[in-house]
């Protein structure tokens, strides 16, 4: 019977119905003529939602018994209008919002008709004149009374219609002002206190065409209400301009007998029995979903927004549908179950709440009503990875429709008694809004004239993402909407861009796990994984360190090499030194691949010594003088050291075992030694140190790095200027491999190397340093630049280069140092860790580089690649 009772109204007004139809507040004189059927036939008081949420007419059946047995929604009637009236819930709401933040149009509700045809103006305003007199809401503003908030209902007044004529300008500057005229009507502010809220203006573009500027405050309407607006506007206009009187049938009750309703209705039994089944779905949810944003959260939402157009082709859309009808879902459930996939990927989190709003009119009399009806639910889902998308679909159907049978609770009451910790910079239980349309959109058309709506460009956002669809004949369309606060354009675009990707998996491939499910297209996976990663350049990575040194050293024999203090050394005195140890070390059997302990302070010696383990065919392990004595020898013990280079003041830091080779003691024998280099071979796979992690994350690592890692850092790369005339300072822990790009940075170039005094600087004693040895390249990690620029920021603004890395860049700091460098320097931020020899990315700022948000870490740098990776080793975007 109900089957037959549906394909009766569908016949009737020859259109097809389709899941969700109704669900998320659209308008449709279809839903009316289905409801009032259903009510008719079978007695009983139906909600809209059971109707188009429904995915089988069997199911449809139970709802109505239960309907029948256990009505759930306020009792229909009129309110006694004695003393105040009361706010709804919603209301109270938004009245809050705008006494905390005045002037704020982020809830206007602003529409655009173009009219076509002859337009009676007179008619058109007497239509308005007529529809406030009909809808108490569009006549009502908000006070404190005597500690309580009231709505003030007025008298019916004549309404004002202003009329632009911008007919007489030409085209392009007619466009331009027009739309300007749209924002400016959107953007104006309301004052809830004194109204009116409703504003409307008509704008002439032509002797046939105009546009019909419609704006309301949300306090007294929502998207249902605009249509109901536009169909009633059409009514009466029609009449007026025929000479007729309006037949439309009275209102039943009006909004404020609905709020004082609500106010009565909810609470006690009632509430508890709606609060019960919230408490527990969203127990223990996120406070906060963490996308990645562009942009620093500000301490203090705001509201300003834009939106971009999302088009789901239409094969995508039939197969969405499709798997929808094969799993006992609809195709609402289906996109939200999508949505949430993408968020997931995206925040890297698997507890997944989105808001999603809903009509709120479950009671014929509020059908016809302009109010704030509209409601908000909160779905959440638990995203597995290793679920099957008809997993995730099967859990958010279930939610879904749970939520359904207890969305009288209004969302502002839910907020009250959950008392979420409350976060200025977020919206309390879900930062991301989903809906799902499928209403219809033609043009209304009287006797002359049409009336289609003009989409509006978004300028407002209340949450951080807010995806809106529709259903059309070409596929699901819309926008997605974002805080132009947090996110750019272009982030929202490759963002609705994977969600398409993401859908067309879904609908050809539903039993991929979600973690299998692609985000990347074929294009935008070859860029991040080839094309970016292009970085191969000619350097000779084969020939190991102490080779390139040795041919540095011939080139410029008399160059300094190093500097400490007011004492120096040529490149051709250090190479000599270095032979004269590596011969030294042969001899107590330091064989190729040897790992050689290095126990040397910040001095010539330490340099000498380096160059000596290399040149002898081994590897060096460096040992911190400020590490614990049990540290040293488990680091010593782990890399299978049986040597250690070394001088007094490591005497008493060293285990008892092992040959010591004492720089101090052994000079003059040392010295004695032959200066041209032992014949040992060694390339560019030769094992060049050993460098141990500083076991924050567990038990300390040896990381085992060749030549090549060495010389791919500093020969051959573009990502800073290495070259004789510059001058470097010396400043990194020779355990810290930031002392691998500092000493050879500058030795394989021929450049200068300032060795700073062995004990930790002051930040004074640095730019002391810095000035009087006119360092003009210099590696800070992110703590020390920090500090160096808030206390010393002269001293290293006067770098030609500077380079900072290691930890989390704060961007204000950096904006603040970027100002007082000169044209000619440049900011490199470097990334990488031990195991990649200092640098695997880099990103070089000049002093007119923007920064407004997160400090990137760059691009690879050349010979290198660099993949981002989820939890199971797939490419992210």
């Amino acid at each position: 019977k109900l089957a037959a009772l549906f394909a009766e109204v569908l016949r009737t007004e020859r259109v097809g119905l389709h899941d969700d139809f109704f669900a998320l507040g659209g308008h449709s004189l279809l839903a009316t003529q289905l409801v009032s059927r259903v009510r008719a036939t079978f007695e009983v008081e139906l909600s809209l939602r059971v109707v188009f949420e429904t995915p089988t007419v069997e199911a449809l059946a139970s709802k109505l018994e239960g309907a029948q047995r256990s009505p759930q929604a306020p009792p229909p009637g009129l309110s006694a209008r004695e003393g105040a009236i009361p706010l709804s819930f919603a209301q109270q709401r938004l009245w809050f919002l705008d006494q905390l933040t005045p002037g704020d149009a982020s809830y206007n509700i602003p529409t655009a008709l173009r009219l076509t045809g002859h337009v009676d103006v007179e008619a058109l305003r007497r239509a308005f004149e007529a529809l406030v007199a009909r809808h108490e809401a569009l006549r009502t503003t908000f006070r404190e009374h005597e500690g309580q908030l009231i709505q003030h209902v007025h008298m019916p007044d004549a309404w004002t219609l202003p009329l632009l004529d911008l007919s007489t300008l030409p085209e392009a500057e007619r466009d331009a002002e027009t739309q300007r005229r749209i924002t400016e009507d959107a953007r104006q502010p309301f004052q809830l206190a004194t109204g009116p809220l409703l504003r409307t203006a008509l704008v002439r573009l032509g002797s046939e065409e105009h546009l019909l500027l419609v704006t309301m405050h949300h306090i007294v309407s929502d998207g249902w209400s605009m249509g109901v607006l536009v169909r009633e506007l059409v009514a009466f206009y029609e009449a007026f301009t025929q000479g007729l009187a309006p037949t439309l049938a009275p209102l039943p009750i009006q909004y404020a007998d609905f709020a004082a309703r609500q106010r009565q209705w909810l609470q006690g039994e009632t509430l508890e029995a709606q609060l019960a089944y919230w408490r527990q779905q969203l127990a223990g949810a996120p406070s906060a979903l963490e996308l990645p944003t562009d942009l620093p959260r500000p301490a203090i939402q705001t509201h300003e927004g834009a939106a971009l157009s999302v088009r789901i082709p239409r094969s995508t859309s039939e197969a969405l549908k499709a798997l929808a009808g094969r799993e006992g879902a609809t195709p609402f459930m289906v996109l939200l179950a999508a949505f949430q996939v993408l968020l997931s990927r995206y925040s890297a989190q698997d507890d997944i709440s989105v808001g999603t709003p809903i009509a709120g009119r479950t009671q014929a009399e509020t059908e016809g009503l302009i109010g704030f009806f509209v409601n908000t639910l909160v779905l959440r889902s638990r995203v597995e990875p290793e679920a099957k998308f008809r997993d995730l679909l099967a859990q958010v159907r279930g939610t879904t429709l749970a939520a359904y049978e207890h969305q009288h609770l209004p969302f502002e009451k839910l907020v009250e008694v959950l008392q979420p910790v409350r976060d200025p910079s977020r919206s309390p239980l879900f930062q991301v809004m989903f809906a799902l349309q499928n209403a219809p959109t033609e043009a209304l058309r009287i006797p002359g004239l049409t009336f289609q709506q003009v989409a509006a460009e978004a300028h407002s956002a209340k949450f951080d993402l807010t995806l809106t669809l529709q259903d059309s004949p070409e596929g699901f369309v819309g926008g997605l909407g974002y805080s132009t606060a947090l996110f750019k354009h272009g982030t929202v675009e490759r963002m609705a861009s994977h969600l398409l990707t993401l859908l067309e998996a879904v609908a050809t491939q539903p039993r991929l796990s979600l973690a299998e499910l692609p985000l990347l297209s074929s294009e935008e996976r070859q860029r991040i994984l080839v094309d970016w990663n292009d970085t191969a350049v000619p350097s000779p990575m084969d020939v190991p360190v102490h080779v390139h040194f040795a041919q540095q050293a011939q080139r410029t024999p008399d160059a300094v090499a190093l500097v400490m203090g007011d004492a120096t050394l040529t490149y051709a005195q250090l190479d000599a030194r270095a032979n004269q140890l590596a011969h030294h070390l042969i001899s107590l059997g330091v064989v190729p691949s040897a790992r050689v302990g290095l126990a040397v302070e910040r001095s010539f010696e330490l340099v000498t010594a380096i160059l000596a383990i290399l040149k002898a065919g081994a590897a060096f392990v460096p040992v911190d003088r400020n590490a614990p004595v049990d540290r040293i020898g488990a680091l010593l013990q782990d890399a299978d050291v049986s040597v250690v280079v070394t001088h007094q003041p490591f005497a008493s830091l060293l285990p008892p075992s092992g040959v010591r080779v004492w720089l101090d003691a052994r000079a003059r024998d040392i010295a004695a030694l032959p200066t041209h280099a032992p014949e040992v071979y060694a390339d560019g796979d030769s094992l060049a140190y050993v460098m141990f992690t500083s076991g924050s994350t567990g038990r300390p690592k040896g990381v085992c790095v060749p030549h090549r890692g060495i010389t791919r850092l500093v020969l051959g790369s573009s990502f800073m200027r290495f070259g004789p005339e510059e001058t470097w300072l010396q400043l990194a822990p020779v355990a810290f491999d930031a002392s691998t790009f500092e000493f050879w940075g500058a030795l394989l170039h021929g450049a200068k190397l300032v060795l700073a005094p062995p004990h930790s600087l002051s930040l004074e004693e640095l730019a002391a340093q810095l000035r009087h040895h006119r360092v003009t390249v210099l590696f800070l990690t992110t703590a020390l630049f920090e500090q160096m620029a808030l206390h010393q920021g002269a001293a290293i603004a006067g770098m030609r280069q500077l380079l900072t890395g290691g930890d989390v860049m704060p961007w204000a700091r950096l904006r603040d140092h970027l100002a007082l460098i000169p044209d000619t320097s440049t900011l490199v931020h470097a990334y990488g860790p031990t195991e990649n020899s200092s640098f695997s990315t880099t990103w070089s700022l000049k002093h007119d580089t923007r920064v407004d948000g997160p400090v990137p870490i760059g691009r690879p740098i050349p010979n290198s690649t660099a993949y981002v990776l989820d939890a199971h080793l797939r490419p992210v975007p």
